[in-house]
């Protein structure tokens, strides 16, 4: 009789970091991605001030690294105890979203869903590729097993290499699961000492040398105090962070490392280094999101998403079922929407993308 207070308090607290995690996703795809693709210098040429929704009338609509994380969620939901099972959901889910005509894909992602639909299992999907791609949609994974280890790694290869299979992919998007597993286990709601960060960063490939520089790179940004764009142009990201996944991996762990608990300042410093702006945006902002929760994001940027089936009260559902199944141990039903909606919504959403593609042609340059 003692124990259900206790079980009820745990709930409550992964709710409150996963619906800050999906919602600060959700937030920071938004955000980035009327930037996506341009230069550090145009993103300050063409959209001056604060960071703020611009995608249409001053609101935001997400994509597909928001939807990528609902993909995963829901398979979570539905097996959370067999990741054959979880990837072989995952997989259905990657060809159906493929079949909405989403506005945006990757190269590696959309030859590995036409894989899948020739008829490859999950396990040999994938192509070689060390894009973002499973970086953008993991920390859902990390945070859901954030108490058992095995099960994380174990699930994040899983996600990994349905679509790619160079180990610089798993490198990176363990490193994200290992960061929100870390901020969920630990309760963190500011930046952990500097050597433990380190540390955990170095254990994600303790033989990848490139990786291990890269560590370096950002143990030495932190000792000169250096912002997030200097560690960038460090590491030949002038003109933006690109879509190689030990490009942007170090620029988000940074960013959230030296101002981690801040979600305005972490999303700002990130999306400031201009390049793949929608998925640094996204990655960012599940992990300060599940420091800071949903409230601790700036409620303008929440209530100018405007996405519609899968909305933010849908992520909040999602964050609390998941929540639940992992107090329980029981898997539970995906959450439901109106998804024949999807590829209306699709459409709408490339018209408006073109009609920014237009936009980046005209001055300022």
């Amino acid at each position: 009789m003692i124990a259900a207070p206790v079980i009820a308090d745990q709930t409550d607290e992964l709710a409150f970091r996963l619906r800050g995690l999906l919602i600060g996703t959700a937030v920071g795809d938004a955000l980035g991605l009327p930037a996506e693709g341009l230069s550090r210098r145009r993103v300050q040429r063409l959209y001056r001030g604060n960071w703020r929704h611009r995608l249409v009338f001053g609101r935001g609509m997400i994509s597909d690294d928001t939807e990528h994380t609902v993909f995963v969620a829901q398979s979570l939901l539905r097996h959370p105890d067999s990741p054959e099972r979880f990837a072989r959901r995952l997989s259905w889910c990657l060809r159906g979203w493929l079949l909405s005509l989403p506005a945006g894909i990757g190269l590696a992602t959309g030859r590995a869903i036409f894989k899948l639909w020739l008829g490859f299992t999950p396990n040999y999907s994938g192509v070689f590729s060390a894009g973002n791609g499973p970086a953008m949609r993991v920390a859902i994974i990390g945070a859901f097993f954030a108490h058992d280890a095995k099960q994380r790694a174990v699930y994040v290869a899983a996600s990994t290499r349905i679509t790619h299979t160079d180990p610089k992919a798993l490198t990176g998007a363990t490193a994200i699961a290992e960061l929100a597993a870390w901020i969920v286990r630990e309760r963190l709601n500011k930046p952990p000492p500097l050597e433990d960060f380190l540390t955990l960063l170095r254990r994600c490939d303790p033989d990848d040398r490139d990786w291990q520089g890269l560590v370096d790179a950002i143990a030495e940004a932190v000792r000169e105090d250096a912002t997030v764009a200097e560690l960038a142009d460090r590491l030949g990201l002038a003109n933006g962070v690109t879509g190689y996944i030990y490009h942007t991996v170090p620029v988000v762990a940074y960013a959230w490392f030296r101002h981690g608990g801040n979600f305005r300042a972490t999303l700002t410093a990130a999306l400031d280094c201009g390049g793949d702006t929608d998925t640094t945006g996204a990655i960012v902002g599940a992990l300060v999101g599940a420091m800071s929760g949903e409230a601790g994001i700036p409620a303008d940027w929440r209530t100018d998403v405007v996405d519609w089936p899968r909305s933010l009260p849908v992520l909040r559902i999602l964050a609390d079922r998941l929540a639940t199944v992992v107090a329980t141990g029981q898997p539970a039903a995906p959450v439901r929407y109106f998804w024949p909606a999807v590829l209306l919504r699709n459409l709408l959403f490339l018209l408006i993308v073109l009609l920014h593609g237009f936009r980046r042609l005209l001055p300022p340059y």
